[in-house]
């Protein structure tokens, strides 16, 4: 499959798309040579990083546009080996994005990253998200709450409800069959909020497709 990684970041709004797609390349070893040591993630072919991990992490700018040229603040639920903290943060300096995971090796991984692609935006923490969210630091700090593989949307509403600012919205990763099943539990559950589905995508070379569940504040 021929996909030009800066390209699609050019098409999503990133306003360093050639810059973007070498940090992403970077990204890429660092997480090669950790995997090696620690289980981060399967996914490390070049093509399937491009894909998998950096545009699909880059389908929120698509999605939502509006955010692209604002200075937003992200928290970044059970973010793993960083996806998409780290992406976001090398496409959009402006936006300040904190990846959260209980994981101490996968946040030990995310801060020596984001030091290494010299990522200032992205702040690691380690910590439970449920227990951060009883903490004052956390609570009404963040215009977009969002996650990618981690859990089910109602989990992750419940356990940071007092993550976004009184604007602020939930941004969910998801599947078509994820979407279908989780959208009438917040409909029922989390009803300060307006839940709806993004129209469906599909990620370059058929890779699978991508939609969002979103809540916003009534």
């Amino acid at each position: 499959m021929s996909f030009s990684l800066a390209e699609y970041a050019s098409l999503c709004g990133v306003p360093d798309p050639e810059g973007f797609a070498e940090k992403c390349r970077r990204l890429r070893e660092l997480l090669v040579e950790a995997n090696e040591k620690v289980n981060l993630t399967r996914i490390t072919e070049e093509g399937d990083f491009a894909v998998k991990h950096a545009a699909d992490s880059l389908e929120l700018a698509a999605c939502f546009p509006e955010f692209t040229g604002r200075t937003v603040r992200i928290a970044d639920l059970g973010c793993g080996a960083g996806f998409p903290s780290l992406i976001l943060g090398a496409a959009f300096p402006g936006w300040r994005i904190t990846a959260i995971d209980s994981t101490g090796k996968k946040i030990d991984f995310v801060r020596a990253a984001a030091q290494a692609l010299a990522l200032d935006n992205v702040i690691p923490v380690h910590g439970r998200v449920n227990e951060l969210n009883r903490r004052s630091e956390f609570q009404g700090k963040f215009d977009i709450v969002t996650a990618r593989a981690v859990a089910a949307s109602p989990g992750l509403a419940k356990d940071a409800s007092r993550f976004p600012t009184p604007s602020g919205w939930f941004i969910f990763y998801k599947t078509p069959a994820q979407a279908e099943e989780e959208l009438p539990l917040l409909q029922k559950d989390f009803r300060r909020y307006d839940w709806r589905v993004t129209p469906p995508r599909q990620l370059p070379g058929n890779a699978g497709t991508r939609l969002f569940v979103v809540g916003r504040p009534r």
